[in-house]
């Protein structure tokens, strides 16, 4: 039985290819500086994990994958090579995992999460058994990787350190791409180029399923069209500025009782499936619509692919209704970019139309933060009450230059406030929030931690 070893096994991203490893019989070990909650399900899942990073750790191990955030220098990564044990990126490592089968890449700059985590659900649905790696947990498969005996593998293709270009999908989907990583893309023009890269991976057989409603997805579909020798496909809204249609269009748009999206999805002068959708916001009428496409490609039944997708419930950390404690609801969201944020707060103004919205937001990285300072300044506009914390540097160092406060003080929000810590957002929410509130938690952080111990202390105050 091959050794793998992991260093980063707390990461969603190498969580989700040591569970599929595990399934596939593998021994699995690995390192992290923190016990994460994915360290400790993929523990529980039969890794053996470590806290910390050491070079007797790696004893044993056939090969090594590491995360993106390791350094060349790391302790591990130098005694493996010393030791003469392959040491596989991410990129590389998928490449050859997905290399096996029929593989569905899902790239986007938003919405990637979910769209591969609702294409997963409906081919398991569909009794397809894929194989599968998401960037979280999804909710009705209970996991965010399988490893399926089907001939499909759907894989979240992450752009961030250019992961994206170790795969050669058959089916590559791009929900969207605006600006992002500004510390891995110094520009938008090398972010997008990034996603012209990532289209040349795709084989002369294979197809590039784009949206519309984004000019640069939009654009990447016409240079396809142009420069390369493969097939293109389209999605989007039906009423276009442009007056061209999508190939598959979205259409009779309305409100359902859950505040989420009916709709119909038309493609060559025929409606191909009505949708009713539990999970709210547009932009998830995007992802399903870009899931049908994937469903019609594939020959499936999209009868049942749409029921299968109107029985979706998301995934952890997107819109994940965590509880709801004397009236007061409580949500966390992994949004962290404006856009994502204006997305979430608007289907969080749709399914509470008539509630006062309290959004907290953790800034995730200084250059981040930096980069779409003014953005992030007009992005909360549907939500009543802002609370700020400082920011999350994760894999960058601290600094003492820059703060959310300054964000904060440029806001034009009648009711935007600036709390550094956790336990200060907590606090306040505990001592101001009333029966009819809602808490959306805003963050790609450590900030989920506001949303438990706002619900912890509910309850404790005898309020559940």
């Amino acid at each position: 039985m091959a050794h793998a070893y992991f260093i980063g096994i707390g990461g969603s991203g190498l969580s989700a290819i040591a569970r599929l490893l595990i399934e596939k019989g593998y021994q699995v070990s690995g390192s992290d500086l923190e016990f994460s909650s994915y360290a400790r399900e993929i523990e529980n899942f039969g890794a053996k994990v470590f806290v910390g990073h050491k070079a007797e750790q790696i004893t044993g191990a056939d090969f090594v994958i590491r995360s993106s955030a390791i350094p060349d220098d790391n302790e591990e990564v130098k005694a493996a090579q010393i030791a003469g044990i392959p040491v596989y990126k991410r990129s590389e490592f998928l490449g050859k995992m997905t290399a096996e089968r029929f593989c569905v890449a899902v790239a986007g700059a938003h919405g990637k999460t979910t769209t591969t985590a609702m294409i997963s659900w409906m081919l398991t649905a569909l009794d397809q058994d894929p194989s599968y790696i998401i960037g979280g947990v999804s909710k009705n498969l209970a996991k965010n990787a399988h490893a399926g005996r089907g001939s499909t593998f759907v894989v979240e293709a992450d752009e961030y350190d250019y992961m994206f270009l170790g795969l050669h999908p058959q089916i590559a989907a791009v929900t969207n791409i605006e600006y992002d990583h500004p510390d891995c893309f110094p520009t938008e023009k090398d972010f997008f180029a990034a996603f012209v890269d990532f289209v040349k991976q795709i084989p002369e057989d294979g197809i590039l399923l784009a949206c519309t409603d984004d000019t640069k997805a939009a654009e990447l579909l016409d240079l396809a069209k142009l420069n390369f020798k493969i097939d293109t496909r389209s999605y989007g809204l039906e009423n276009r500025e442009d007056g061209i249609s999508p190939d598959y269009a979205i259409r009779n748009l309305s409100l359902n009782q859950l505040g989420s999206y009916n709709f119909e999805i038309y493609h060559d002068q025929g409606t191909l499936a009505e949708i009713s959708l539990q999970i709210p916001g547009i932009h998830n009428v995007r992802n399903a619509a870009a899931c049908l496409a994937v469903a019609h490609l594939l020959d499936l039944p999209l009868e049942n692919a749409a029921r299968a997708l109107g029985e979706f419930q998301g995934t952890e950390r997107r819109f994940e209704i965590l509880a709801e404690v004397s009236g007061i609801a409580v949500i966390d969201d992994y949004a962290h970019h404006p856009t994502e944020i204006r997305a979430t707060l608007g289907a969080a103004r749709n399914r509470y139309p008539d509630r006062e919205l309290w959004a907290v937001w953790q800034p995730h990285t200084y250059s981040r933060t930096e980069t779409l300072f003014d953005e992030y300044l007009t992005a909360f506009s549907e939500a009543d009450h802002v609370l700020v914390t400082e920011v999350y540097a994760s894999r960058e160092p601290v600094r003492d230059d820059f703060s959310a406060l300054q964000v904060v003080e440029s806001m034009q929000h009648p009711d935007a406030s600036f709390l550094a810590s956790n336990t200060q957002v907590a606090d306040y929410l505990i001592a101001n929030l009333k029966p009819g509130d809602v808490v959306l938690v805003l963050s790609a952080g450590n900030a989920n931690q506001i949303s438990a111990q706002v619900v912890e202390k509910l309850s404790l105050n005898g309020n559940g």
